[in-house]
This record gives C-alpha cells, sequence and structure tokens, in this order.
C-alpha cells in the first residue's frame, strides 16, 4: 500500500492557476489570492472565467470544463487553487480528459465542493491537496499557520500535525491512504466511479451546514454500505454552520460516537479541518500514520 502519485513540487517561478469550479465568488478575493501566492516567488495566472457569473455558479458548465481542461493541459502549470467551493463542480468531472494531466501532473488545490475534483483526480491514481482557498489566503494575515502550512507543502516541506485529545477519541495506530473531504459531497459520489475505495483508506470527513440528523443519515450510508467496516481509521473534522437541535436526542459528535462504538480501529474526533479558520491542509492520496493515545493526535505523512 503506497501513496498515490505525488505531482512535482513547486520551486521559485513556477505557475499557479486561479480557477473557480463551483459558485461564483467576488473578484477582489482573486487578487488577493493572487497577491499573497506571488509573495511566495511563483507566477499567477487567473483562468479566464474565474469570475464569471451564471446564477449562482462561476460562469457556464462549459466555460467553467474548459477553464479547468486548459489548466490540465498545460505543461507550465504546477498548480492549481480553486477559488472556492459551493456547489457545482460534479457538473462536469465525467468530461475532464486526463491525458495531458498525467504526463504533466500537476497539484489541484481547495475543499469543500472541491472534494469532487479530488476524488476525480484519485480515481486516475494522483494525490491533491485538501487546503484553504482564495478567501482565507486573502483575510488571513502572513503569518497564519495553514497559510504558511500550505505554503511549506507546496514547496515540498510537510509537517506532522499533533492536535489536541477528544473524550469520544479510540484509540490506536493505523495506516492507510488519506481520502476523504466534505461528507455531503463524498456522499454525493457513493456507488459512482469517483466513489473512493474503503479498503486501505483512513477516512477524514468535515461539513458545512447540515443538520445533524442527515450528517447521522450519511454516517448509516457509510456503515450499511460497508465503508465503515473496510476503512483503516478514520478522522472527524469540524460541522459547523448548523444548529444543534438535539433531534438525535444528544450532541452531534455524541451520537456518531454511538455509532461508531463498535468499530476497533482508530478514530479522532474534532480534528481541525473543514469550514474554518485553523483548516489544516491534507495531502488527499498520501500514506499516513494515524495515532490517537490518551494524550494527543498524531497525523504523519509517510512520503
Amino acid at each position: 500500500m503506497n501513496s498515490l502519485h505525488f505531482p512535482p513540487y513547486l520551486t521559485l517561478g513556477d505557475e499557479v492557476v486561479i480557477l473557480s469550479p463551483s459558485s461564483k465568488i467576488d473578484k477582489s478575493l482573486i487578487e488577493g489570492a493572487q497577491k499573497r501566492i506571488e509573495s511566495w516567488g511563483l507566477k499567477v495566472r487567473i483562468a479566464k472565467h474565474a469570475t464569471d457569473a451564471s446564477g449562482k455558479y462561476a460562469g457556464s458548465i462549459k466555460n467553467r470544463l474548459k477553464d479547468i481542461q486548459d489548466a490540465f493541459d498545460d505543461p507550465k502549470v504546477k498548480a492549481i487553487l480553486c477559488s472556492r467551493g459551493g456547489y457545482g463542480a460534479i457538473h462536469f468531472i465525467d468530461k475532464i480528459d486526463f491525458t495531458e494531466f498525467e504526463k504533466n501532473p500537476k497539484w489541484l488545490i481547495g475543499f469543500s465542493d472541491i472534494t469532487a475534483l479530488h476524488n476525480t483526480i484519485q480515481k486516475h491514481g494522483f494525490a491533491s491537496l485538501h487546503a484553504p482557498m482564495t478567501r482565507h489566503l486573502t483575510v488571513e494575515p502572513d503569518d497564519d499557520t495553514c497559510t504558511l502550512y500550505l505554503k511549506n507543502m507546496l514547496f515540498g516541506k510537510i509537517p506532522i500535525y499533533r492536535v489536541h485529545k477528544h473524550k469520544y477519541n479510540h484509540k490506536g495506530v493505523a495506516e492507510g491512504i488519506l481520502r476523504g473531504g466534505n461528507l455531503a459531497v463524498f456522499s454525493g459520489l457513493r456507488g459512482t466511479p469517483y466513489d473512493i475505495p474503503a479498503k486501505g483508506t483512513i477516512l477524514f470527513i468535515e461539513d458545512v451546514g447540515e443538520r445533524p440528523h442527515a450528517v447521522e443519515r450519511m454516517f448509516y450510508n457509510l456503515k450499511l454500505g460497508g465503508i465503515l467496516d473496510n476503512i483503516s481509521g478514520l478522522i472527524i473534522g469540524k460541522f459547523t454552520e448548523y444548529e444543534e437541535d438535539r433531534s438525535l436526542g444528544k450532541e452531534l459528535y455524541g451520537a456518531l460516537a454511538d455509532l461508531l462504538e463498535e468499530y476497533e480501529y482508530p478514530i479522532c474526533f474534532d480534528f481541525p479541518v473543514g469550514h474554518i479558520t485553523h483548516n489544516l491542509p491534507l495531502i488527499e492520496g498520501a500514506k499516513i500514520q494515524l495515532q490517537v493515545d490518551s494524550k494527543e493526535v498524531a497525523l504523519k505523512f509517510l512520503c
């Protein structure tokens, strides 16, 4: 069990493209991210349709697909920053041609709705970066922890993460391929060619704006579909922007802890990943070691 293929790490002067595969975005956030990335010694090109708008989307399906296909096909491009999530990437994931990408792979960066693109890239055997996007790079200060992690990871400096313990954690040590992302987007791809293989996976999930009973329902899909029986470990990230209505009879993490009680692999609750400021960048498709003990949780990339 090895990591998926890593695109080359970046060097000074490499080109990054910012594009918008999902919802529309304020141009100022793209410009702010451009300024931040250029301060790292990289060149930035804004895709032709990155600031388009068509209803809630960042332009038509045709134009959003063209921007990502052009970036995938261009051998000079070394990384692609998705401007934001929202909704819309699923419109064209089955239409992307990976012929040139496989010859000249590049890092795809983003989270939330970008989970659909991460799954698509993994299907073709490549790793990608679940990481903050343009708003974060624009509004957070130069010394922001997650911004610096993202910068360092693009240049090949890979961290070890150590985070707080949680009362619902399951102790243990496991190795596996890190996969996952936004729970709702991930669930929408279940049973399709863009679903993930459960065996050998350490799964991480997060979500925003989902009511507790909807989150529990999606977890039962993972349970009844055999995903939870076959993964090697589980990282439960942040669930944000919802009302804790106690419809499950207890708070969300408590309800999930009950559902997960039977599993003996390591499980980490409240990992800092999701729609939050402290959103740790994760290499999807990397082999990792997850260690959960009574004092802390350690996530080490074995690459």
